[in-house]
C-alpha cells in the first residue's frame, strides 16, 4: 500500500497529542493496564501476544490484524484484560447477598472470578459452597421434571467461542427445546433477519480491507471510534487514500469528527479529522432519510441500471411506492431537508465504489428490520455490493456474536442459519442421531416474558446480565425472581445473580476462551474464523463452557450420552465442519493466529446472490409515524466508556460526558430554561431518571442517554416484529428538577 506523506489538511491541532482536548489518554490506558494487572503480568502478556482479542469483532489475533501491517491493539481490549487475569473471589463475601447489592458491577468485578460452583435457596442469606456433582445433578433432575418448553438457556457474547455456542445449542436440542438464544437478538438480529432476505447471506458481503480504497465510507447509526476504536487506524489509512468518510446520526459524534491513533506517528501528534461530512437526522429517520436518498438517485438518473436489471428484483415496486411518499413527509420523517438528502445522494453517484456500515443506532427499533433494508435498497440501487472496495457491513460490537448464530444458537434457526421447521428438523436428527424439535423456540425477549409469567420453571444462562442490559430493570427483575431455578454460569459475579430465588439460583464458575481446553475459535464481524490457543490454566475449579453444557446434557440423559459427548475442542470443530459447509476449513485451525475466512473476501460476488432465483430483493418501505406530541423528545440510549454493560469509567472520554448526563441541543435546553450542568428529570411511559444537562450536537428534539441507566426510561414490550430486538428509544419530556421532589 503506497502512502502519501503527513497531511496537515487532516490535522485537528498542532498541539501535540491532543493536549488539552476531550480525548481518550491511550499510553495511559496502557499504564493503568500494566499496573491493574501488575500482579499477572506474564498471563496478560501471553493473553496479548497469542490471543484472540474477547472485545469486538474486529478479529485482532495476537497483536496483529488481517487488514494491515503493524500493532494493533486497543483501549477495549485493555480494559476487558483484568477479567482473565485477576485471582478468585473470596467466597465468603457471598454468606449474605444484601451487602452485595449496594456495590454496583465494577465493585462486583473487582471482587474477583468466580471459583466454585454455589447453591442459594429460597430463605436463605447467601449463597454456599457446593461441588459439580451436587450442581449438575440438581440440574438435570429439575430439566427431567419439566416440559422441554419451560426450559431455557440464553448465551451471552461475553467472549464465547464458536465450540461453546455449538455444543450449547446442540445440548438444547438434546434435551428437547428450541428456547436457545443468544446476544445478537440485541443487537444485530434485524441484521441477519434483513440480509437473509434480501441478500441470502447474512453476514457482512466484504471485508475491513475494503474500507480502504473505497470512493465513500458510510456511517449510519455506528460510532466505531467507540465501540471498535481499532477501526480509527483503518479510517487514517482510508483517508490517506482519499476515501469519503460520510456519517448519517442525529449526535455529530466526537469521535467520528476527529481521532489521535496512537499507533500513527503523524495522528498522535496532531490527530485526524476524519468525516467529510455529517448528515443529521431525527432518531429513527432512517427509512425516511434513505428513502429521499434513493428518490434522488432516481430522479437524477443515479442509478446503477444494468445492475438493478440483471441482479435485482423488486425495483419497479420500490420506485412506484418512493412517488407515493411526499418531499414534505420525507423531511418531516427524516429530520433532514431535501437539499440534505441531494447531497447525500450526490455523494454516492460521484462515487465508483461504497461501503456501507451500520450497527445499533439502526437496529434496535421497532421498524430495525425495515431500517436495515433501506440501506440495503440504496446500496443495490448503486451496484455497491459483490466487488471489492464495495459492500455492506453490520459491524460486530463482541467477538462472539457473529459465530453464535452460525452455530445454531438462535431460537429461530439451526446451525448454518437453517430455519427451524419439520424439514430441517428431519435433518439434523438423522446427523445427529436423536430427534430434533421442529417448534419455534423462545426468543430472549419472550423468554423473559414467559419467566414473568410464570412459564419458564428452568431458566439457564451464560453470562450476560439482563438487569443492565434489557429495556425496564424492574420487570426483568421480576422475571427472572419467578423460574422455580435460576443458573448462572459466569466468570464474574453480576447483579441479576442476587435476585432472591423463588427456590434454587445455582452458580457455575466458567473458564474464559483463554482458559479453554483445547483453544477455541471466533468468528469476526469479516467472517474471519480464527483460533485462539489454551493459555492460561483456569482459576479454581471454573470449567471450560462447552464442557459444562455437554457435561448438563449427558447427565439428564446418560442412555443417551454418546449422542452429545466430544472427546476434544477438536471433535466439535471437526463435527461444525460437517453440518456447516460454510465453516469448512474450521477442523484445520490447531495453532495461534490460524484463520480461514468463510465465504472469501467477497460474498455475493459479480452480483451473484444466495436467494433461490440468485437475484437481490429490493424491497418498498414505507418511513414510520414521526409524530412527536408537542414539548416531547425521542430519547436513545447510548454507550460511554463501557463495553456492552461493563462500565469501564464514569467519563465518557470521547464527549466528556458523565454516566448521569442527558445530550441535549443547546437550542432545547435554552426553551426549556435549563442550562449545562442543570439537574433535569426525564419522563417517559415506563419510568423516571434523573440527570444533569450536557450540550452536546445533536439535532433538535433529540436526547441521549448513557445505557443502561437509561433503561429505567424504555418500555419492555416494544421490540421489533421481525427480529425480536428490543427497541432503545422513547419518547420523552424534559423538565428542570424541582428541588421539592427530591
Amino acid at each position: 500500500m503506497k502512502l502519501r506523506g503527513f497531511n496537515p489538511a487532516t490535522w485537528v491541532s498542532l498541539v501535540p497529542n491532543g493536549l488539552g482536548h476531550v480525548k481518550p489518554n491511550h499510553y495511559g490506558e496502557i499504564v493503568r493496564t500494566i499496573w491493574e494487572n501488575r500482579d499477572n503480568l506474564g498471563a496478560a502478556w501471553r493473553i496479548l501476544r497469542d490471543g484472540v482479542c474477547d472485545g469486538c469483532a474486529l478479529g485482532t489475533t495476537g497483536l496483529r490484524d488481517f487488514t494491515m501491517d503493524g500493532i494493533h491493539l486497543c483501549t477495549v481490549r485493555l480494559n476487558l484484560l483484568r477479567l482473565n487475569t485477576m485471582p478468585p473471589l473470596d467466597i465468603r463475601r457471598l454468606d449474605d447477598v444484601a451487602g452485595l447489592r449496594a456495590l454496583n458491577g465494577r465493585q462486583l468485578r473487582a471482587l474477583g472470578r468466580l471459583p466454585f460452583p454455589m447453591i442459594r435457596r429460597r430463605g436463605d442469606a447467601g449463597f454456599r459452597r457446593i461441588t459439580w456433582d451436587q450442581a449438575l445433578d440438581l440440574i438435570a433432575d429439575r430439566i427431567r421434571a419439566t416440559d422441554p418448553q419451560r426450559v431455557a438457556f440464553y448465551l451471552t457474547s461475553r467472549g464465547l467461542t464458536n465450540e461453546t455456542y455449538y455444543v450449547a445449542q446442540k445440548a438444547a436440542r438434546f434435551l428437547g427445546t428450541n428456547n436457545v438464544d443468544n446476544a445478537a437478538r440485541l443487537c444485530h438480529a434485524p441484521s441477519t433477519t434483513a440480509m437473509k432476505q434480501t441478500l441470502g447471506v447474512a453476514a457482512s458481503t466484504c471485508s475491513y480491507r475494503d474500507w480502504i480504497g473505497a470512493d465513500a465510507l458510510v456511517f449510519i447509526g455506528s460510532d466505531t471510534p467507540n465501540n471498535q476504536p481499532v477501526t480509527t487506524k483503518y479510517l487514517y489509512y482510508a483517508k490517506q487514500q482519499g476515501t469519503r468518510i460520510v456519517v448519517v446520526n442525529p449526535y455529530r459524534e466526537p469521535g467520528l469528527e476527529r481521532y489521535w491513533v496512537p499507533s500513527v506517528f503523524e495522528s498522535a501528534l496532531f490527530g485526524t479529522r476524519l468525516a467529510d461530512r455529517f448528515f443529521q437526522i431525527h432518531t429513527g429517520g432512517d427509512i425516511a432519510f434513505l428513502n429521499g436518498t434513493l428518490r434522488h438517485l432516481i430522479e437524477n438518473d443515479w442509478i446503477d441500471h444494468a445492475f438493478v436489471a440483471a441482479h435485482t428484483s423488486g425495483f419497479a415496486q420500490v420506485k412506484a411506492h418512493l412517488e407515493t411518499q411526499s418531499w414534505d413527509l420525507l423531511e418531516r420523517a427524516s429530520g433532514a431537508s431535501r437539499e440534505d438528502m441531494r447531497a447525500f445522494a450526490a455523494i454516492l453517484a460521484q462515487a465508483k465504489s461504497a461501503v456501507f456500515v451500520w450497527s445499533m443506532g439502526v437496529t434496535q427499533h421497532e421498524y430495525g428490520v425495515e431500517n436495515v433494508k433501506a440501506i440495503l435498497n440504496l446500496a443495490l440501487a448503486r451496484g455497491f455490493i459483490g466487488r471489492e472496495f464495495c459492500g455492506v457491513m453490520p459491524i460486530r460490537g463482541h467477538s462472539g456474536v457473529q459465530g453464535g448464530g452460525e452455530m445454531g444458537c438462535t431460537a429461530t434457526t439451526f446451525p448454518g442459519g437453517r430455519p427451524v421447521n419439520e424439514e430441517q428438523a428431519h435433518w439434523l436428527s438423522a446427523q445427529w442421531g436423536f430427534d430434533v424439535p421442529a417448534w419455534k423456540g423462545l426468543t430472549c425477549g419472550d423468554m423473559l416474558d414467559a419467566a414473568h409469567a410464570g412459564e419458564i420453571d428452568v431458566f439457564y444462562a451464560a453470562g450476560g446480565n439482563f438487569l443492565d442490559t434489557l429495556p425496564d430493570p424492574e420487570y426483568i427483575r421480576a422475571a427472572l425472581a419467578r423460574p422455580s431455578l435460576r443458573v448462572h454460569q459466569d466468570i464474574i459475579l453480576t447483579s441479576q445473580m442476587l435476585v432472591d430465588p423463588a427456590d434454587t439460583v445455582i452458580l457455575l464458575p466458567a473458564a474464559t476462551r483463554y482458559e479453554q481446553r483445547d483453544g477455541g475459535t471466533e468468528t469476526s464481524t469479516e467472517r474471519e474464523i480464527i483460533f485462539s490457543p489454551s493459555i492460561v490454566p483456569p482459576p479454581a475449579e471454573a470449567r471450560s463452557e462447552w464442557e459444562i453444557f455437554m457435561q448438563l446434557a449427558e447427565r439428564v440423559a446418560p442412555e443417551r450420552a454418546h449422542l452429545i459427548h466430544f472427546e476434544s475442542g477438536q471433535r466439535i470443530r471437526d463435527e461444525i465442519a460437517r453440518i456447516v459447509p460454510e465453516y469448512d476449513g474450521i477442523q484445520h485451525l490447531r495453532r495461534a493466529g490460524d484463520h480461514v475466512q468463510w465465504g472469501g473476501r467477497i460474498l455475493c460476488r459479480d452480483g451473484a446472490f444466495a436467494t433461490p432465483d440468485g437475484r437481490a430483493v429490493m424491497t418498498p418501505l414505507t418511513p414510520p409515524d414521526a409524530s412527536l406530541p408537542e414539548g416531547a423528545f425521542l430519547l436513545r440510549t447510548r454507550r460511554g466508556k463501557q463495553f456492552n454493560s461493563l462500565i469501564h469509567g464514569e467519563r465518557d472520554p470521547l464527549n466528556g460526558a458523565r454516566r448521569d448526563d442527558v445530550l441535549i441541543n443547546p437550542d432545547d435546553a435554552a426553551a426549556l430554561g435549563v442550562r449545562e450542568g442543570d439537574l433535569v428529570v426525564i419522563r417517559s411511559e415506563t419510568g423516571a431518571m434523573q440527570a444533569r444537562v450536557k450540550y452536546a450536537p445533536m439535532k433538535p428534539r433529540n436526547v441521549q442517554v448513557h445505557w443502561p441507566e437509561g433503561n429505567v426510561l424504555i418500555a419492555p414490550n416494544r421490540r421489533d416484529a421481525g427480529s425480536g430486538v428490543p427497541a432503545y428509544k422513547a419518547i420523552v419530556t424534559v423538565q428542570r428538577w424541582d428541588c421539592e421532589e427530591k
